[in-house]
């Protein structure tokens, strides 16, 4: 049995290693928070974007909306965007991202853009092709996201690659997020799109209002496609992040939940060893008093 020296020493250490793990886990709270209201508040953006599409999409017939993304052509390479965390201590949050990118069909070569220490690592050393790789802050201001967007679009309509599209933790719910591959660009057709990503942004597939689009609505859809790509793009980011967080905050909660569990232990071991230093002197006092 360690001596009671030791046991105060790792005590005191699982005790100062608890009060980290759980100031992390406040923090991380703090942020998921922070990620969560930036993402309802880009969803309202979203919504008012797909509300004008919506009533632009009945001023013309589909052929007229041509558009890049609308485009249909040969996907001799993909544009996937992977992005994960700077940082580890987040549970299995990164390996889920890189078992799903092990189980991805690479018949057609994919390019990959990254953002996060953790994915280019990874890319890295699996030695897969790495286009290009950003850094996110915990706040992911737009202005951050822009040149990966920008990135992104530029080798889409160049011919770079033939999709793009994003592998990205998927936010559930406080303790559960997944890993999920979705596929933005290219668009099987307006109607479509705007079918799929009613649902997603709560909003109506009928606008009956009347408006007046100037120059044209063809031309304004073209401009609103562009915003809301960039949207969609901006809000699986957010999403991702608020994952991050949400997958620390419940590691770390784990970790100071198995530290006080330690501590108890600990606690108890050091007892029975003060106990049984107790006893062991009481033993010789009493032999030295009855062999005196």
């Amino acid at each position: 049995m360690a001596n009671t020296r030791d046991i105060r020493n790792r005590i005191k250490s699982v005790k100062n290693t608890a009060q980290i793990t759980r100031a992390m886990q406040l923090v991380a709270a703090s942020k998921m928070k922070r990620a969560q209201d930036m993402a309802v508040k880009s969803q309202d953006y979203g919504r008012g974007l797909l509300s004008v599409l919506v009533n632009l999409s009945s001023r013309f017939e589909e052929e007229q909306s041509w558009h890049p993304y609308l485009e249909k052509r040969e996907v001799k390479r993909r544009g996937i965007l992977l992005v994960t965390s700077d940082r580890g201590l987040c549970g299995p949050l990164n390996s889920n991202l890189f078992r799903k990118i092990l189980s991805i069909d690479e018949d057609t070569p994919i390019r990959w853009f990254n953002i996060g220490r953790k994915g280019r690592q990874f890319l890295t050393r699996t030695k897969k092709d790495l286009a290009a790789d950003f850094t996110v802050s915990d706040d992911a201001k737009f202005a951050e996201v822009r040149p990966i967007i920008a990135a992104m679009d530029e080798q889409f309509r160049a011919g770079g690659i033939d999709t793009i599209e994003i592998l990205s933790p998927k936010f559930i719910n406080t303790l559960t997020q997944e890993p999920r591959l979705t596929p933005l660009v290219p668009l099987t057709s307006l109607r479509e799109f705007i079918a799929e990503h009613s649902t997603e942004f709560g909003a109506s597939s009928k606008d009956e209002r009347d408006m007046i689009f100037e120059p044209s609505p063809a031309e304004v859809v073209s401009q609103i496609l562009d915003l809301f790509i960039r949207k969609a793009i901006y809000l699986r980011i957010l999403d991702a992040k608020a994952s991050e967080h949400s997958a620390r905050m419940v590691a770390m909660k784990s970790a100071t939940d198995n530290a006080k569990s330690l501590v108890d232990d600990l606690t108890l071991e050091y007892n029975k060893a003060r106990q049984a230093a107790i006893t062991q002197e009481i033993l010789e006092i009493s032999a030295a008093t009855f062999f005196n």
